[in-house]
C-alpha cells in the first residue's frame, strides 16, 4: 500500500502542512508519495528532500524582519519577484533536482496562455517550485519550458488527482481554504502585530512602506485583510486576495467532490491572511490539531488496506 499526501495551496496558511506531517509521523503513517500546489509544493519539496523538520523549525522562528527581508519588490508581472524565498529554501532545504529527491514528488502550475494544468516532476526543482507559487498579482510568472507558468491553485488547489497518478493507493489531502472564501472582505477586530525588534524597526517599517506604496495600500493588513469601512473602495490587494480565495475555494470544492481523497484534513485558519508568514508556529500547531481531529478516520482507512 502506498500513501500519498496532497498538500494544498493557501499562502501563509500553508505552514500548517508542517504540523500535519509531524502528526502523521507521530501516528506512524508512512508517506510514500507527496504532491503539492503553491505553498504546498514548497512544503512537499522539503518533505521529499528529507528536510521538513529543519524547514519547520526555520518557519517557527520567522519574524516580521525576516519576512520583509525575503520580499523582492517588483513592478513587472507581480508585486514581488518571488525569487528570494525560493532561493533561500533551495539552498537550505531542497534537493537540486526532482531526480535527487527521497520520495516521488510533483507539483502543479498553470500555463498562463492556455489555462491548462501543468504537472512538474522532472529537472531542476527550484524553477518548478517558483512556477507553482506564482500567485497572480503577488509573484511574477515563471518562464519554464518555453511557457509562462503561474500558481497551480488556479486549476488544482489540492492535487489529489496528481497523487493518484503517481501511484498512491490512499490519498490524505490537506485543504487550507475552509471558511476563507470571503474572509478578506468581512469586518474583523484589530490585528495585533507581532512586535518588531527595536533596533531594526526603522528599516523594517521603511521596507514595508515602500512595498505597500507600490500596491496602493495604507497598511500591510489593509492589503491582505481589507479591514477598511464597508463604504470605502477596497484596496487592490484586498480585491485580488478575496477574488483568488473565492476562486480557489470553489475550484477545490469541485475537484474534491469529483475526486475525493480517502482522508481530508482541514486546518482552521480563518484569521490568517495571505502574508502572515511570521505566524508559522501558530499554523504548525493548528496543523497538528487538525490531524488529530481526524485520527480515527486515518486509522480506519489505513486498517482497511
Amino acid at each position: 500500500m502506498k500513501v500519498g499526501l496532497a498538500l494544498g495551496s493557501g499562502s501563509a496558511r500553508g505552514w500548517a502542512h508542517f504540523g500535519v506531517i509531524r502528526e502523521l509521523r507521530a501516528l506512524g503513517v508512512s508517506i510514500d508519495i507527496v504532491c503539492g500546489t503553491s505553498v504546498g509544493a514548497l512544503v512537499g519539496a522539503a518533505l521529499a528532500s528529507g528536510n521538513e523538520e529543519a524547514m519547520a523549525e526555520w518557519v517557527a522562528r520567522l519574524g516580521w524582519t525576516d519576512v520583509v527581508a525575503l520580499m523582492d519588490v517588483s513592478l513587472r508581472g507581480g508585486a514581488l519577484q518571488g525569487d528570494k524565498v525560493v532561493e533561500y529554501c533551495a539552498e537550505h532545504f531542497f534537493a537540486d533536482r526532482f531526480e535527487a529527491l527521497q520520495l516521488p514528488f510533483a507539483c502543479v502550475a498553470t500555463e498562463l496562455s492556455s489555462g491548462r494544468e501543468v504537472w512538474l516532476r522532472e529537472g531542476l526543482l527550484a524553477p518548478a517550485l517558483r512556477a507553482s507559487i506564482a500567485l497572480p498579482g503577488m509573484f511574477q510568472p515563471q518562464r519554464l519550458g518555453g511557457h509562462w507558468l503561474v500558481d497551480g491553485g488556479l486549476v488544482n488547489p489540492v492535487p489529489v488527482s496528481l497523487c493518484r497518478a503517481l501511484g498512491a493507493d490512499v490519498v490524505i489531502a490537506v485543504e487550507l481554504g475552509a471558511g476563507r472564501a470571503t474572509r478578506h472582505m468581512r469586518k474583523a477586530p484589530p490585528f495585533r502585530e507581532k512586535p518588531v525588534e527595536p533596533e531594526r524597526s526603522g528599516w523594517t517599517e521603511q521596507m514595508k512602506e515602500r512595498f505597500l506604496s507600490w500596491v496602493g495600500a495604507s497598511s500591510l493588513f489593509d492589503w491582505v485583510d481589507a479591514r477598511e469601512a464597508a463604504d470605502e473602495i477596497p484596496t487592490l490587494g484586498a480585491v485580488l486576495a478575496t477574488s483568488i480565495n473565492i476562486m480557489q475555494t470553489r475550484i477545490a470544492r469541485a475537484r474534491l467532490a469529483g475526486d475525493p481523497p480517502d482522508v481530508l484534513i482541514q486546518p482552521r485558519l480563518t484569521e490568517f491572511s495571505i502574508l502572515d508568514f511570521h505566524r508559522g508556529k501558530e499554523a504548525i500547531e493548528e496543523g497538528v490539531a487538525a490531524t488529530r481531529r481526524v485520527r480515527a478516520q486515518i486509522e480506519a482507512v489505513l486498517d482497511g488496506f
